[in-house]
């Protein structure tokens, strides 16, 4: 008896799997193509094109082929989304019963999603399912799904010039409805390599502006090549590898987000070189989410054992987050910020190095980050060259020959007037006092080859073995006891040269003993008559 039931059950389970396979020959699922286009067009606000559809009974739903998103006019003609394929979860039985379509899930596999970022900041994705002002006032009809997916998906942004591609893309939001609160999953690769991740909750959607639905997300970036990134100009030099942990909130109105961001081998300027010391910024910042400008309140800068604090306000309208901050550093220890000079285009002579001491700064940070302009005053007190005899580098000024100098140049204090701009480094006003030496002063630019063009006056301490030169000097209107020279070459390279025009002045003619005084001081001989 048992057997018969065994062979009974069987055969019905038998029919039954037979009956689920024979559905998709008896439900046309090509007929609710215009339904599902009408549907899509209602609740994106673009037109929306389906392929084939078809009805599988493995993914449970339809499946819909080449699938296409209108973009805004405004942005662009072409597709704002083209897909493989689109998955449908529907509830099969009242499908079969009574031809009703019960949406449970949407899968968009293999989406390629072209975002549109224009001068004024707006995003091409910002009126997608968004209602116009009159519509937005009426009661909003409630779409729900209990999962919608996009899997394995290809994004590029476009900001201005700039086009940058992401890959790997991978979004899910559970329980979604448009008129309340949802979770959700995004990950992507980042371009030249590095993971994001977000996630968080998202809703009520907004009615008018999608980039306004309020979200509470945490975010976590790893291993971001920032050349590579789209967030600065491929040519500006800016560059390294950043990571990042973090929250975002919006209310819609007001985006507050913090965390810290750590960056390794930086490189701030046109001709630098990575850096070999971190950086990291624990920051806080409140943006404006419809005038797109923002305020940094909480701004805390560390490399090493150095700190400083940035303040001040940005503006993301433009292809490039713009700045206008203040970095202030009070006593900063050398050691940690003098591993940052490449990453500034600034190389010491091999075998040199900065160490000890102490850094304050007070400076003003203007205009889009692959474009910023640093500048104001700095001030370094009791550290040293190490490996850097300034005797033996400034061997063709004979007048300094009788300067003391180690093996290590000391330095008690070093003031200047700094400008870091994508064409080099300008310092002016240089007052450098090294004990023993004397008093050094002067202008320079520190080009973005790394290459220098110094101007400078040495004031050596008891005269320094200058005897005789300087008496010249003084008539030709130059300070008593000053020796101007030149320092060329590049910052691995430093050259020192007489500077004859600087001691000439604008002296047309002069006598000829004061010439030949000139040429004792930069060890030019007399010649012989």
């Amino acid at each position: 008896m048992s057997r018969k039931l065994l062979i009974v059950f069987g055969s019905i389970l038998g029919l039954i799997v037979l009956v689920i396979l024979a559905i998709p020959f008896f439900v046309n699922a090509e007929k609710f193509r215009p339904m599902v286009e009408t549907e899509a067009r209602k609740a994106l606000g673009r037109e929306v094109k389906v392929g084939k559809l078809d009805l599988s009974i493995l993914s449970g739903g339809v499946v819909a082929s080449d699938v296409s998103i209108a973009d805004d006019p405004a942005f662009s003609r072409q597709p704002f989304l083209q897909a493989k394929e689109l998955q449908v979860g529907v509830e099969l039985w009242p499908l079969i019963t009574s031809g009703e379509a019960r949406v449970t899930g949407l899968t968009v596999v293999e989406p390629s999603v072209t975002l549109i970022r224009n001068g004024a900041g707006k995003w091409n994705f910002a009126t997608l399912g968004a209602a116009s002002a009159k519509d937005a006032k009426a009661p909003k009809q409630a779409v729900s799904v209990s999962k919608l997916q996009i899997k394995d998906g290809h994004v590029v942004v476009q900001q201005g010039g700039r086009k940058h591609e992401y890959s790997d893309v991978s979004l899910t939001l559970r329980n979604f409805s448009n008129t309340s609160v949802f979770p959700f999953e995004f990950s992507a690769t980042a371009p030249g390599g590095g993971k994001i991740a977000v996630e968080g909750e998202a809703g009520p959607m907004d009615a008018t502006d999608t980039s306004r639905t309020p979200l509470n997300g945490q975010v976590k970036i790893t291993g971001m090549d920032i050349a590579k990134s789209g967030f600065v100009e491929a040519g500006s030099g800016i560059g390294g590898m950043l990571d990042f942990d973090g929250t975002a909130k919006s209310d819609g109105k007001t985006m507050h987000s913090e965390g810290k961001v750590t960056v390794n081998k930086l490189v701030a300027a046109k001709g630098g070189s990575p850096a070999a010391q971190p950086v990291s910024l624990d920051y806080a910042t409140d943006l404006d989410v419809v005038q797109k400008k923002g305020t940094i309140t909480r701004g805390d800068i560390t490399a090493g054992a150095s700190k400083a604090k940035l303040t001040g306000t940005f503006d993301t309208r433009g292809e490039s987050i713009a700045v206008d901050g203040r970095l202030k550093a009070d006593a900063m220890s050398i050691d940690g910020i003098s591993a940052l000079l490449p990453a500034v285009g600034v190389t010491l002579p091999s075998g040199s190095q900065v160490r000890g001491g102490t850094a304050s700064a007070d400076l003003s940070l203007r205009g889009p980050l692959d474009r910023l302009v640093i500048a104001g005053p700095i001030n370094v007190s009791n550290t040293k060259v190490e490996g850097f005899n300034l005797r033996s580098r400034a061997s063709a000024l004979s007048a300094l020959a009788g300067m003391s100098s180690g093996s290590d140049l000391l330095v008690q204090l070093l003031n200047s007037n700094v400008r870091v701009a994508p064409e080099g480094i300008r310092t002016d006003g240089v007052n450098l006092v090294l004990p023993g030496i004397g008093t050094i002063t002067g202008d320079g630019v520190i080009g973005s080859d790394k290459s220098l063009n110094y101007r400078m006056r040495a004031k050596l301490a008891g005269g320094g073995g200058v005897a005789g030169g300087l008496s010249a000097l003084t008539t030709l209107g130059q300070s008593k006891g000053e020796i101007p020279f030149l320092i060329q070459g590049t910052t691995s390279n430093p050259v020192f040269l007489p500077d004859v025009a600087g001691a000439i002045g604008n002296t047309a003619k002069a006598p000829v003993q004061t010439l030949e005084g000139i040429g004792g001081l930069f060890g030019i001989k007399k010649k012989k008559q």
